[in-house]
Protein backbone atom coordinates (compact mmCIF):
# COMPACT_ATOMS: atom_id res chain seq x y z
CA UNK A 1 0.00 0.00 0.00
CA UNK A 2 3.19 2.42 0.66
CA UNK A 3 4.65 1.92 -2.38
CA UNK A 4 1.57 2.74 -4.35
CA UNK A 5 0.55 6.11 -2.39
CA UNK A 6 4.57 6.93 -3.15
CA UNK A 7 3.70 5.78 -6.82
CA UNK A 8 0.78 8.15 -6.84
CA UNK A 9 2.82 10.90 -5.10
CA UNK A 10 5.68 10.79 -8.49
CA UNK A 11 2.78 10.64 -10.30
CA UNK A 12 1.03 13.79 -9.66
CA UNK A 13 4.24 15.55 -9.31
CA UNK A 14 5.05 14.33 -13.12
CA UNK A 15 1.78 15.07 -13.98
CA UNK A 16 2.34 18.98 -12.84
CA UNK A 17 5.58 19.06 -14.66
CA UNK A 18 4.10 17.52 -18.05
CA UNK A 19 1.46 19.84 -17.90
CA UNK A 20 3.62 23.09 -17.13
CA UNK A 21 5.57 21.76 -20.62
CA UNK A 22 2.44 20.81 -22.49
CA UNK A 23 0.27 24.40 -21.68
CA UNK A 24 3.35 26.45 -23.08
CA UNK A 25 3.04 23.71 -26.13
CA UNK A 26 -0.58 23.75 -26.79
CA UNK A 27 -1.17 27.29 -26.25
CA UNK A 28 1.07 28.33 -29.19
CA UNK A 29 -0.79 25.96 -31.18
CA UNK A 30 -4.03 26.19 -30.58
CA UNK A 31 -3.68 30.44 -30.34
CA UNK A 32 -1.08 30.68 -33.56
CA UNK A 33 -1.70 27.25 -35.58
CA UNK A 34 2.16 26.36 -34.91
CA UNK A 35 3.84 23.39 -33.76
CA UNK A 36 6.49 24.61 -32.23
CA UNK A 37 9.48 22.13 -32.16
CA UNK A 38 12.05 24.62 -30.52
CA UNK A 39 9.91 24.15 -27.16
CA UNK A 40 12.31 21.26 -25.35
CA UNK A 41 15.19 23.76 -26.50
CA UNK A 42 13.70 26.80 -24.07
CA UNK A 43 13.48 24.27 -21.33
CA UNK A 44 16.90 23.80 -22.24
CA UNK A 45 17.29 27.76 -22.13
CA UNK A 46 15.51 27.94 -18.72
CA UNK A 47 17.60 25.37 -17.07
CA UNK A 48 21.09 27.31 -18.06
CA UNK A 49 19.91 30.70 -17.61
CA UNK A 50 19.32 29.21 -13.66
CA UNK A 51 22.51 27.79 -13.64
CA UNK A 52 24.83 30.25 -15.13
CA UNK A 53 22.98 33.44 -12.68
CA UNK A 54 23.87 31.18 -9.53
CA UNK A 55 27.42 29.64 -10.94
CA UNK A 56 28.42 32.84 -12.40
CA UNK A 57 26.68 35.56 -10.93
CA UNK A 58 26.15 34.34 -7.76
CA UNK A 59 22.35 35.49 -7.72
CA UNK A 60 19.88 33.37 -5.02
CA UNK A 61 18.02 30.77 -7.10
CA UNK A 62 14.65 32.17 -6.79
CA UNK A 63 15.97 35.48 -8.70
CA UNK A 64 17.67 33.37 -11.04
CA UNK A 65 14.85 31.41 -12.05
CA UNK A 66 12.73 34.49 -12.75
CA UNK A 67 15.47 35.78 -14.72
CA UNK A 68 15.07 32.17 -16.81
CA UNK A 69 11.29 32.82 -17.16
CA UNK A 70 11.99 36.47 -18.15
CA UNK A 71 14.71 35.53 -20.75
CA UNK A 72 13.04 32.83 -22.51
CA UNK A 73 9.83 34.60 -22.35
CA UNK A 74 11.96 37.59 -24.41
CA UNK A 75 13.43 35.34 -26.45
CA UNK A 76 10.37 33.54 -27.02
CA UNK A 77 8.39 36.71 -28.00
CA UNK A 78 11.58 38.06 -30.45
CA UNK A 79 11.49 34.58 -32.24
CA UNK A 80 8.04 35.11 -33.09
CA UNK A 81 8.63 38.68 -34.08
CA UNK A 82 10.84 38.05 -36.41
CA UNK A 83 10.58 34.97 -37.95
CA UNK A 84 7.60 33.22 -36.95
CA UNK A 85 5.17 36.02 -37.95
CA UNK A 86 6.42 36.34 -41.46
CA UNK A 87 4.88 32.33 -42.01
CA UNK A 88 2.58 31.91 -39.81
CA UNK A 89 0.16 30.49 -41.34
CA UNK A 90 2.47 27.99 -43.56
CA UNK A 91 2.55 24.86 -41.13
CA UNK A 92 5.68 23.39 -42.81
CA UNK A 93 7.69 27.15 -42.61
CA UNK A 94 7.11 26.96 -39.03
CA UNK A 95 7.85 23.50 -38.46
CA UNK A 96 11.11 24.07 -39.88
CA UNK A 97 11.85 27.25 -38.25
CA UNK A 98 11.39 25.51 -34.97
CA UNK A 99 13.41 22.42 -35.44
CA UNK A 100 15.61 24.93 -36.51
CA UNK A 101 15.49 27.01 -33.46
CA UNK A 102 15.66 23.77 -31.41
CA UNK A 103 19.12 22.91 -32.97
CA UNK A 104 20.75 26.02 -32.45
CA UNK A 105 19.45 26.23 -29.19
CA UNK A 106 21.20 22.56 -27.89
CA UNK A 107 24.47 22.92 -30.20
CA UNK A 108 24.86 27.18 -28.85
CA UNK A 109 24.46 25.21 -25.08
CA UNK A 110 27.10 22.25 -26.33
CA UNK A 111 29.55 24.93 -27.45
CA UNK A 112 29.33 26.88 -24.38
CA UNK A 113 29.08 24.77 -22.01
CA UNK A 114 30.02 21.27 -22.73
CA UNK A 115 28.73 17.85 -23.10
CA UNK A 116 29.09 17.41 -19.86
CA UNK A 117 26.20 17.86 -16.75
CA UNK A 118 26.84 21.08 -14.69
CA UNK A 119 26.65 20.54 -11.16
CA UNK A 120 23.32 22.62 -10.65
CA UNK A 121 21.55 21.29 -7.33
CA UNK A 122 18.19 22.27 -5.71
CA UNK A 123 19.01 24.74 -2.72
CA UNK A 124 16.20 22.66 -0.80
CA UNK A 125 17.10 19.34 0.73
CA UNK A 126 15.48 17.09 3.43
CA UNK A 127 12.55 14.83 3.06
CA UNK A 128 9.18 14.65 4.32
CA UNK A 129 8.27 11.25 6.11
CA UNK A 130 4.79 10.13 6.78
CA UNK A 131 5.38 6.15 7.28
CA UNK A 132 6.78 4.73 4.75
CA UNK A 133 5.81 7.50 2.18
CA UNK A 134 8.63 10.02 1.43
CA UNK A 135 8.57 13.00 -0.51
CA UNK A 136 11.32 15.02 -0.62
CA UNK A 137 11.28 19.48 -0.02
CA UNK A 138 12.70 20.19 -3.71
CA UNK A 139 9.51 17.79 -5.27
CA UNK A 140 7.08 19.85 -3.03
CA UNK A 141 8.44 22.96 -3.64
CA UNK A 142 8.36 22.53 -7.55
CA UNK A 143 4.82 20.86 -6.93
CA UNK A 144 3.59 24.11 -5.67
CA UNK A 145 5.56 26.47 -8.11
CA UNK A 146 3.54 24.21 -11.10
CA UNK A 147 0.24 24.61 -9.27
CA UNK A 148 0.78 28.33 -9.15
CA UNK A 149 1.84 28.80 -12.12
CA UNK A 150 -0.79 26.57 -13.46
CA UNK A 151 -3.43 28.60 -12.08
CA UNK A 152 -2.06 32.00 -12.86
CA UNK A 153 -2.38 30.71 -16.83
CA UNK A 154 -6.02 30.01 -16.23
CA UNK A 155 -6.32 33.31 -15.09
CA UNK A 156 -4.55 34.79 -17.45
CA UNK A 157 -6.41 32.81 -20.00
CA UNK A 158 -9.95 33.12 -18.69
CA UNK A 159 -10.82 35.83 -16.69
CA UNK A 160 -9.08 38.60 -18.26
CA UNK A 161 -9.59 40.09 -21.12
CA UNK A 162 -6.34 39.62 -22.96
CA UNK A 163 -7.34 36.16 -22.24
CA UNK A 164 -10.77 36.75 -24.05
CA UNK A 165 -9.22 38.10 -26.82
CA UNK A 166 -6.32 35.07 -27.54
CA UNK A 167 -9.57 32.82 -27.03
CA UNK A 168 -11.16 34.90 -29.94
CA UNK A 169 -7.82 34.57 -32.24
CA UNK A 170 -7.81 31.10 -31.65
CA UNK A 171 -11.33 30.35 -32.39
CA UNK A 172 -11.81 32.35 -35.85
CA UNK A 173 -8.83 34.71 -36.38
CA UNK A 174 -10.55 36.69 -39.57
CA UNK A 175 -13.61 37.54 -37.20
CA UNK A 176 -11.14 37.84 -34.16
CA UNK A 177 -9.00 40.48 -36.36
CA UNK A 178 -12.25 42.33 -38.33
CA UNK A 179 -13.45 42.87 -34.44
CA UNK A 180 -9.95 45.02 -33.76
CA UNK A 181 -7.77 42.18 -31.93
CA UNK A 182 -4.36 42.62 -33.55
CA UNK A 183 -2.36 39.41 -33.98
CA UNK A 184 0.44 41.18 -34.70
CA UNK A 185 0.65 41.91 -31.11
CA UNK A 186 -1.23 39.12 -29.39
CA UNK A 187 0.75 36.12 -31.55
CA UNK A 188 4.30 37.17 -29.83
CA UNK A 189 3.22 37.59 -26.44
CA UNK A 190 1.09 34.16 -26.50
CA UNK A 191 4.43 32.89 -28.14
CA UNK A 192 6.78 34.52 -24.88
CA UNK A 193 3.98 33.23 -22.14
CA UNK A 194 4.54 29.93 -23.69
CA UNK A 195 8.34 29.87 -23.88
CA UNK A 196 8.40 31.77 -20.70
CA UNK A 197 6.66 28.01 -19.58
CA UNK A 198 8.71 26.40 -20.58
CA UNK A 199 11.72 28.44 -19.29
CA UNK A 200 10.11 27.97 -16.01
CA UNK A 201 10.08 24.41 -15.95
CA UNK A 202 13.49 24.16 -17.44
CA UNK A 203 14.88 26.24 -14.18
CA UNK A 204 13.22 24.74 -11.59
CA UNK A 205 12.85 20.70 -12.80
CA UNK A 206 17.28 20.70 -14.50
CA UNK A 207 18.56 20.80 -10.90
CA UNK A 208 16.52 18.53 -9.57
CA UNK A 209 16.68 15.35 -12.74
CA UNK A 210 19.67 16.79 -14.98
CA UNK A 211 20.65 19.44 -16.89
CA UNK A 212 22.26 19.47 -20.51
CA UNK A 213 22.56 20.29 -24.39
CA UNK A 214 19.94 17.26 -25.14
CA UNK A 215 17.63 17.21 -22.15
CA UNK A 216 14.88 18.71 -24.49
CA UNK A 217 14.42 15.92 -26.31
CA UNK A 218 12.36 14.40 -23.84
CA UNK A 219 10.66 17.07 -22.71
CA UNK A 220 9.75 17.78 -26.81
CA UNK A 221 8.15 13.71 -27.14
CA UNK A 222 6.35 14.29 -23.55
CA UNK A 223 5.12 17.52 -24.31
CA UNK A 224 3.76 16.29 -27.76
CA UNK A 225 2.40 13.00 -26.01
CA UNK A 226 0.70 15.03 -23.33
CA UNK A 227 -1.03 17.45 -26.07
CA UNK A 228 -1.85 14.83 -28.43
CA UNK A 229 -3.53 12.88 -25.88
CA UNK A 230 -5.68 16.10 -24.36
CA UNK A 231 -6.46 17.60 -27.79
CA UNK A 232 -4.04 19.40 -29.96
CA UNK A 233 -4.78 23.59 -28.97
CA UNK A 234 -6.98 22.16 -25.86
CA UNK A 235 -5.75 23.96 -22.47
CA UNK A 236 -7.87 21.77 -20.36
CA UNK A 237 -7.27 19.13 -22.34
CA UNK A 238 -3.69 19.45 -21.96
CA UNK A 239 -4.09 19.76 -18.24
CA UNK A 240 -5.64 16.48 -17.57
CA UNK A 241 -4.01 14.46 -19.91
CA UNK A 242 -0.62 15.45 -18.09
CA UNK A 243 -1.81 14.24 -14.59
CA UNK A 244 -2.89 10.65 -16.54
CA UNK A 245 0.26 10.50 -18.56
CA UNK A 246 2.59 11.24 -15.41
CA UNK A 247 0.41 9.10 -13.59
CA UNK A 248 0.72 6.23 -15.48
CA UNK A 249 4.18 6.47 -15.86
CA UNK A 250 4.71 6.53 -12.46
CA UNK A 251 2.56 3.33 -11.67
CA UNK A 252 3.84 1.21 -14.58
CA UNK A 253 7.32 1.78 -13.37
CA UNK A 254 7.05 1.32 -10.26
CA UNK A 255 5.20 -2.26 -10.83
CA UNK A 256 5.87 -2.89 -14.26
CA UNK A 257 9.86 -1.59 -14.83
CA UNK A 258 11.53 1.44 -16.77
CA UNK A 259 11.14 0.34 -20.29
CA UNK A 260 7.86 -1.74 -19.89
CA UNK A 261 6.19 1.41 -18.29
CA UNK A 262 7.19 3.27 -21.44
CA UNK A 263 5.61 0.84 -23.75
CA UNK A 264 2.40 0.71 -21.92
CA UNK A 265 1.93 4.48 -21.71
CA UNK A 266 2.53 4.47 -25.72
CA UNK A 267 -0.08 1.42 -25.95
CA UNK A 268 -2.51 3.24 -23.69
CA UNK A 269 -1.95 6.38 -25.93
CA UNK A 270 -2.28 4.58 -29.29
CA UNK A 271 -5.44 2.62 -27.97
CA UNK A 272 -7.23 6.05 -27.19
CA UNK A 273 -6.58 7.27 -30.17
CA UNK A 274 -7.80 5.02 -32.03
CA UNK A 275 -11.56 5.32 -30.76
CA UNK A 276 -11.03 9.64 -29.95
CA UNK A 277 -8.32 10.84 -32.78
CA UNK A 278 -8.10 14.04 -31.91
CA UNK A 279 -7.85 13.25 -28.57
CA UNK A 280 -9.49 13.51 -24.94
CA UNK A 281 -11.12 17.27 -25.35
CA UNK A 282 -10.08 17.71 -29.02
CA UNK A 283 -11.68 18.96 -31.53
CA UNK A 284 -11.16 19.22 -35.11
CA UNK A 285 -7.86 21.07 -35.77
CA UNK A 286 -8.73 24.66 -37.19
CA UNK A 287 -7.37 25.77 -41.14
CA UNK A 288 -5.24 28.74 -40.74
Amino acid sequence: MDSFIQAGIIGITLGAQYALLALGFTLIFGILGVINFAHGGFYVLGGYFAYAAVSDAGMPYPIAVLLAVIGTGVLGWLFEVLLVERCVDDHLATMMLTLGLYLVISNAMLIVFGPQSPHFTFPLSGTFRAGAVYVTAANLVVLAVCFVAIGALYILIYRTGLGRALRALADDRGVATAMGMRPRVLFPLAFGVATALAGLTGAIITPILSLSPNVGDPVLVSSFIVVILGGLGSIGGATVAAFIVGIIESYSSVYLGGSAGALVLFVIVLLLLVFRPFGLFGREIRRA
